[in-house]
Order: C-alpha cells, then sequence, then structure tokens
C-alpha cells in the first residue's frame, strides 16, 4: 500500500510504502507526526468511507429464494472508484481525526494506491449476523473461490430486518473480503501515552460523572454527542489510546497469540521493563518490580513502565498476526540500551506477521536495527557474533523487510509537473543489506559532535 499526502501539516507533498517495518525519522517539526495520524485515522475508519452499492433485486432475491450469489470479480473495475471516493471521504474528516479547525486542511490530500494484483484474498471468510437468540443470515466465501453465499437462516415471513440494514452488511463483507488484507488492523501508541497511563482513574471518574448527567438530562439530548464532548479536544490516536487505557481490566481477560505461542516474547518485554503489569481481582492496575513485593500504581511507576503500559497490554492480550502496530517514538524514556531492546523486539514482532510503523529520534534504535540487518547473514563468523552477544535468530531481519523514510526538505515535483520545488517531504532512505540504514538524519548530528569534540582535544596541537 502505498500513501500520498498533500498539504499536510509541515509536510507540502510527500509519499511512502507501507512495508513490514516502516520508519519515520526527521527533525522536529518535520511532519513525521502528521503522517502517522493520518495513517492512522485512515485505518480505523476506511470501511465507513468505502462505498459498495447492492442493488435492491440482489436483496428481493435473498428473500424471496433464501439465498444469493455475488461474483467478488465483478467488483475488480470499481476497485479505483471505490477507493478514490472513499480517500476523498477520508480528507473531509482530517479535522476530526486531528482535532484540529477546518481551514487548516482545506488544501490538504490524502490518498492510497494499492497493486490491483493483490486486491483479492484467496482466504476464506465467514460471517454469521444474530438478533436477540436467533441466526438471521450467513456470508460465506470458501478458499480459492470468488463466489460470496449469502444464506437467510429464518424464515422469510419473519425476516422483518430493514433492507437497508441487510444492504450494509453486506457491503461490510464485500469490503473486508476485498480490502480486509490489505488494510492491517492498526494499534497505536501515541506520543501522549504516558499521560494517558497517569490519569486513566481520573478519566474513567470524568466520564462516569458525564454518563450520570446524560441520565439526569433530557430525553431529546443526543446522549453521544455528549459522550464525546469528553474527548473533543484530542486527535483521534490520543483518543485511542485513551479508551485503550481505561478498557485494560477488561482487556486483561483477553490472551494473544503470542502469549500462547510465543510467551518468550513477553520474558524479553518484562526485562525491558524490569518487572511486569498485573491487574487484581478488583480491577486495579499495578506494576510489579522484578524481585520485589511491592505492588506500585501507574502514577508512582517509572515513566518508562507507564510508557510501555499500552505496547505491554498490546503484546499479551490484543496482538494478532495482520495487525499494524503503530509507536509514535518508541524510545520516549528509554535508557538506550532498553532502546537497543525494542528494536529487537520489533524486528521479531515483524518476524511473526505483525507489521511495526514507528516514528523516531533515536540512533540507538537505527543502529541496533543495522545490526540485526547486518547480522543476518548464513557466514560463520556472524553466527559466532551473535551467539557471543546473544542475539536470537528469529530477531535478525531481512533488509527487504523494512522501509526508512526521512522528513526533510527536498527537490520534488509537485503534482506530477516536470519542474522541481524545493519544499518538506519524506525521502526514502537506501538500505544496504551489507551495512544497513543510511540513517542521514542522525549522521549529521553526530559528525557535528565528533568534529567539535576532536577539534576540543587536539585544537591546540
Amino acid at each position: 500500500m502505498k500513501v500520498y499526502l498533500k498539504n499536510l501539516g509541515a509536510l507540502k507533498q510527500a509519499e511512502f510504502s507501507l512495508g513490514e517495518m516502516t520508519i519515520l525519522c526527521g527533525g522536529n517539526n518535520t511532519g513525521k507526526t502528521y503522517a502517522t495520524y493520518a495513517l492512522f485515522g485512515f485505518l480505523s475508519v476506511w470501511r465507513e468511507n468505502f462505498s459498495i452499492y447492492i442493488s435492491d433485486q440482489k436483496i428481493d432475491q435473498l428473500l424471496s429464494d433464501g439465498t444469493i450469489h455475488i461474483d467478488i470479480t465483478e467488483y475488480r473495475k470499481r476497485i479505483p472508484d471505490i477507493i478514490t471516493k472513499g480517500c476523498v471521504s477520508y480528507t473531509k474528516q482530517l479535522p476530526m481525526i486531528f482535532a484540529a479547525p477546518p481551514e487548516r486542511f482545506k488544501e490538504s490530500l490524502f490518498n492510497v494506491e494499492i497493486d490491483s494484483d493483490d486486491v483479492f484474498s484467496t482466504g476464506k471468510y465467514e460471517r454469521r449476523m444474530r438478533a436477540a437468540n436467533a441466526e438471521l443470515f450467513a456470508i460465506n466465501k470458501l478458499e480459492m473461490s470468488n463466489d460470496l453465499v449469502v444464506t437467510l437462516l429464518i424464515d422469510k415471513a419473519r425476516a422483518k430486518i430493514p433492507q437497508e440494514v441487510i444492504k450494509q452488511i453486506i457491503s461490510d463483507a464485500l469490503k473486508d473480503v476485498i480490502f480486509g488484507h490489505l488494510f492491517p488492523n492498526p494499534f497505536i501508541a501515541s506520543a501522549e501515552r504516558t499521560g494517558a497511563a497517569i490519569f486513566r482513574k481520573e478519566l474513567n471518574f470524568a466520564r462516569n460523572r458525564l454518563l450520570e448527567e446524560m441520565s439526569q438530562s433530557d430525553k431529546n439530548v443526543n446522549p453521544m454527542e455528549l459522550l464525546f464532548k469528553v474527548y473533543q479536544d484530542y486527535a483521534l490516536p490520543v483518543k485511542a489510546n485513551v479508551d485503550f487505557t481505561r478498557q485494560i481490566e477488561t482487556l486483561a481477560k483477553k490472551t494473544s497469540f503470542i502469549a500462547e505461542k510465543h510467551p518468550d516474547i513477553l520474558v524479553d518485554f518484562s526485562d525491558i521493563i524490569g518487572g511486569e503489569y498485573t491487574v487484581t481481582r478488583n480491577d486495579e492496575l499495578y506494576y510489579i518490580p522484578k524481585g520485589k513485593r511491592v505492588k506500585l500504581t501507574m502514577d508512582e511507576s517509572s515513566s518508562a513502565v507507564r510508557s510501555l503500559l499500552d505496547i505491554g497490554f498490546y503484546l499479551k492480550h490484543l496482538a494478532k498476526q495482520g495487525d499494524l502496530l503503530i509507536v509514535d517514538e518508541p524510545e520516549l524514556n528509554l535508557h538506550p540500551e532498553n532502546q537497543r531492546r525494542v528494536a529487537r523486539l520489533f524486528s521479531r514482532l515483524v518476524n511473526l506477521g505483525i507489521k511495526v510503523f514507528m516514528t523516531t529520534h533515536s540512533d540507538y534504535i537505527i543502529k541496533e536495527l543495522n545490526t540485526l540487518i547486518m547480522l543476518n547473514h548464513d557466514r560463520q563468523h556472524l553466527k559466532e557474533i551473535a551467539q557471543r552477544e546473544g542475539y536470537k535468530a528469529e530477531e535478525l531481519i531481512n533488509s527487504e523487510k523494512i522501509r526508512v523514510y526521512i522528513a526533510e526538505e527536498s527537490q520534488v515535483k509537485l503534482d506530477g509537473g516536470q519542474r522541481k520545488t524545493r519544499c518538506q517531504t519524506l525521502t526514502l532512505a537506501s538500505i544496504d543489506p551489507e551495512l544497513g540504514i543510511e540513517a542521514r538524519s542522525f549522521d549529521a548530528t553526530i559528525e557535528a559532535m565528533n568534529r567539535i569534540q576532536e577539534e576540543i582535544v587536539w585544537g591546540e596541537r
């Protein structure tokens, strides 16, 4: 999937392709967070913005015959139009995504491009719709089939489902079959996650107070409109973090595939935070330092513990293969050694089928990824180094899985014109399978520091 951006924050015009691991580097206020939030927003709401028309005749046939067959290949020609219109609709939502004035996005554009050869999933699809204790209808697609079958499961005389509802459900199923495998389910840990962890109790209190007021208010008041006023001043990724933090006690009852099949990853994560998170029977969240009996609340815990809270619970309770884990500045509050460990953790997740998207200012993370790339070769001396330094084979990563973009000023052909104009954009960094990532965003600063220090030490000589 390729993403096109125009007039979004500091970015005048930019594009990036989503890899298995995608990294945005660059200075402050160069557009990294804008690109990240726009991507998260799109992946969160694309189903609502994409439109697939279901005819009245199809619904009449379903209610009459009890079954309809939909040839998915009929939608191949419509795909570009569906995507274009969906992106236009999403662009209009950018003020809501960023919780910013509409004037700021008057000339903005967000668009995606996908390879038409990758559109249709060969996998099977199953969905059943229920109401009360009765199953209403089933939607199925067999593996390697292009035939979507919709079957009515109740007597048609009792089928009093509004036709518009049936159309929407079938439309959503088609969206999942056609696009679902291309647009991964996103989970984001924003740069504001530390604050959400500290104030989770206060956020719960504020929300509960609002619910009480709603129950006592006039019946004509729109409860959802009133409810969303709690977070109306926050961008969608921040809202997502707040809501996730509020639901931790409930989420702790679930188990991810990582916890079931790769528990050693959770052990490595526990080493990074120096302990583990726990939820008590009374639904209280604590951090327990390794080797100690004390239980610490989030506001008593270190900033590193708070900054990794969302990621820790995601890994243990929610993670699914095919997800996209988005982390804005994973290095927040972390010692350089733990920044290196996070890089190794992310590499392992990529090798397990979880995509990773991050923005970073950390030279330690980039250099550790370089080490993982450079060690990923079948040479005896590299194997000896990996074993001596404690690197696991499953942490090593192929350079082709990583895409790195530098947020910087560069020459760009605006709107496909012939002349190049210097503006803020995203530049694809080169990655050598032998030497790793060329991260000039950091190199220039490091080289300047080295030059100054060399002159201080050797200048008089």
